[in-house]
C-alpha cells in the first residue's frame, strides 16, 4: 500500500533492555519473546561455582547502581549465551558495599502494567521484540549509529576512557540523515530538554543545523506544535526527541533515575500526538531505548554488517549487533501485535531514506543498506487508519516520587553519560571561543550554571576518574 506517514517522531530512551522493560508482556501476548510466566526462569552465575540468580519481577522504579555498558563489560555480558552479566557486576562492584538485592537488579523485569506508559503502548500497539541495540556498547556510540548508520570506529565513551583526550570523540564528522533531509528539503526538528547529545556530531553545530533544535518549554516546542498543527507544514516531517539528562527531572531512563519520569515523557508525547485527530492519522512515533544498560536480556544478538570496511584506528569490528533494547512502533497504521524481523536503530535509517528518497541504498553506509526497514510494519497494517486506539495514557502524579529519593539527585547519581555531556559543554564552549560563532550559543547555554557545578562536584567527578 501508499505509505500514509507524513511525519516520523523517534523517541529515544536510555539504558534500558527488553526482558527488563518489555519482558512481562509475554504474559498477555505469547508471541512475544520476552519472561517466560510457564517455563523454568532466565538465571545468571553470580560466580564460579555457577549460584544462580533468576529472573524476577520489580515495581521499584529506581536502582542503587548504574551497571556498567562499555563495550568490554557488554562482551563479558553475553558471554556463553547471555550468561555474564551478573557475574561483570559483581566483579565491577564486589568492593562498593554490594548486597544481594544489588545483584538481583540485574536480573529483574517489570511487573506487567507498572510502567503506565511503555506497557499500554506495547499492548495496543507494534512491539518489536528483535530490536537490537546497534553495537554492543555505550549510549554515545549507538546513538550515533542511529543518526548517521556509523561511530567512526568509536565504541566507547568519554568517561570510560579517562585516559584518551575526550576530544577525540567530538569529531564525528560523518554525513547524518539530517545532511540527508536538508538536501531533500524535507523538515526536520530536534526536541531537546537541557543539553543535546546530538550536538556530538560535528555537522549538527553548524548554524543552519541548530537553527532546527528547539527546546522544550520555550517557544514553539513539541507539545505547542502538536497541538496547533492543521496540515504538514506546520509540524516537522521528521522530529528526534531528546530526553532530560541532568537535574532532579531527569526523564530520559537512565539508571538510578525514576522511571515514572521517562514514562511522563513516553505518555506526553503519545498523548499530545493521539489528541490532534489529524496530526495522528499521519504520523508514525518511534519509541526506542538506545542500549541496554547493563541489564539482563535472554536474547543473544546477531552478526551484522560492519558499516565500513576497518580502517586503523577502529576501536572494534562492528560485526555484531548490540543487546536486545525496547521498542514500540506507534501508529492508528500498525497492528496490535507483535513483529520479529530483526532491526536495529538504522532500521529507522533505511525507511526514512527510502520513504523521502534521500539517496542511495548505502549513502549513510554498509550497515543500513543492509537493514531492514520498519516499512514492513507499515505494509502488513490496516488499510485504513484504526479508530480502537487508545485515547489518553495517564502517569499518576504521585508515580513521579521515587521510592529512594536520593538516588535520583545529582550528589549520589551522576552516570557516565552525564559526566560525558558536561566534556560536550566545555568542548561546544570552546569552540565557540575560538572560532566566535554565536550559533550554538543558545543550545550550549541550555545547560545552566547550578546543573554544570551539580555534575562537576569534586567528588562525583573524582568517582568517575576525570577531575
Amino acid at each position: 500500500m501508499n505509505d500514509p506517514i507524513q511525519h516520523v517522531v523517534l523517541l529515544m530512551m536510555e539504558n534500558r533492555s527488553f526482558d527488563h522493560m518489555l519482558g512481562a508482556l509475554q504474559s498477555v501476548n505469547p508471541d512475544i519473546d520476552g519472561v517466560n510466566p510457564d517455563g523454568p526462569p532466565n538465571w545468571n552465575p553470580v560466580d564460579s561455582n555457577d549460584s544462580p540468580v533468576y529472573q524476577t519481577e520489580t515495581t521499584a522504579n529506581c536502582v542503587r547502581f548504574d551497571p556498567m555498558h562499555e563495550h568490554v563489560n557488554v562482551m563479558r555480558q553475553l558471554a556463553d549465551g547471555n550468561k555474564g552479566f551478573v557475574l561483570d557486576f559483581f566483579e565491577t562492584y564486589k568492593h562498593e558495599g554490594i548486597n544481594s538485592e544489588d545483584i538481583q537488579d540485574i536480573m529483574r523485569y517489570y511487573r506487567l502494567d507498572h510502567l503506565p506508559a511503555l506497557h499500554a503502548l506495547a499492548r495496543d500497539f507494534t512491539v518489536c521484540d528483535r530490536w537490537f541495540s546497534s553495537l554492543p556498547g555505550p549510549t554515545w556510540p549507538n546513538r550515533f549509529f542511529a543518526l548517521s548508520g556509523t561511530s567512526s570506529g568509536i565504541v566507547t565513551m568519554p568517561s570510560g576512557v579517562g585516559e584518551l583526550n575526550p576530544k577525540a570523540y567530538f569529531q564525528q564528522n560523518q554525513t547524518t540523515i539530517f545532511d540527508l533531509l536538508d538536501a531533500q528539503n524535507v523538515s526536520w526538528n530536534v526536541f531537546y530538554y537541557d543539553i543535546p547529545s546530538s550536538l556530538v556530531m560535528t555537522r549538527q553545530r553548524r548554524p543552519q543545523n541548530v537553527a532546527n533544535y528547539r527546546k522544550m518549554d520555550c517557544g514553539d516546542d513539541f507539545f505547542k506544535l502538536a497541538a496547533r498543527y492543521k496540515n504538514t507544514g506546520d509540524f516537522p516531517q521528521f522530529s528526534f526527541i531528546e530526553p532530560k539528562y541532568f537535574g532532579t527531572d531527569q526523564n530520559d531512563d537512565h539508571p538510578p533515575h525514576n522511571i515514572m519520569k521517562g514514562e511522563k515523557l513516553i505518555a506526553d508525547t503519545y498523548n499530545a500526538l493521539r489528541s490532534n485527530p489529524a496530526l495522528w492519522q499521519s504520523t508514525l512515533l518511534v519509541v526506542v531505548f538506545d542500549e541496554h544498560g547493563g541489564f539482563y536480556d535472554h536474547v543473544p544478538p546477531p552478526s551484522a554488517v560492519p558499516p565500513a570496511p576497518p580502517k586503523p584506528g577502529d576501536e572494534w569490528v562492528f560485526d555484531r549487533l548490540g543487546v536486545r533494547v525496547p521498542a514500540i512502533l506507534v501508529s492508528p497504521w500498525v497492528n496490535r501485535g507483535v513483529e520479529h524481523t530483526p532491526f536495529d536503530h538504522t532500521s529507522v535509517l533505511k525507511y526514512l531514506i527510502e520513504k523521502w528518497s534521500l539517496g542511495a541504498p548505502d549513502c549513510l553506509g554498509d550497515r543500513t543498506a543492509s537493514a531492514n526497514s520498519i516499512a514492513r510494519v507499515l505494509d502488513s497494517g490496516p488499510d485504513r487508519p484504526r479508530e480502537d486506539t487508545t485515547a489518553f495514557i495517564r502517569v499518576p502524579f504521585s508515580q513521579l516520587i521515587p521510592d529512594k529519593s536520593e538516588l535520583d539527585s545529582y550528589e549520589n547519581a551522576v552516570n557516565e553519560n552525564q559526566a560525558s555531556l558536561h566534556l560536550l559543554a566545555d568542548f561546544i564552549n570552546e569552540e565557540l571561543d575560538q572560532t566566535s560563532d554565536g550559533g550554538i550559543a543558545a543550545v550550549a547555554s541550555a545547560l545552566s550554571k547550578e546543573e554544570k557545578n551539580m555534575v562537576s562536584t569534586f567528588g562525583a567527578f573524582r568517582r568517575l576518574g576525570l577531575d
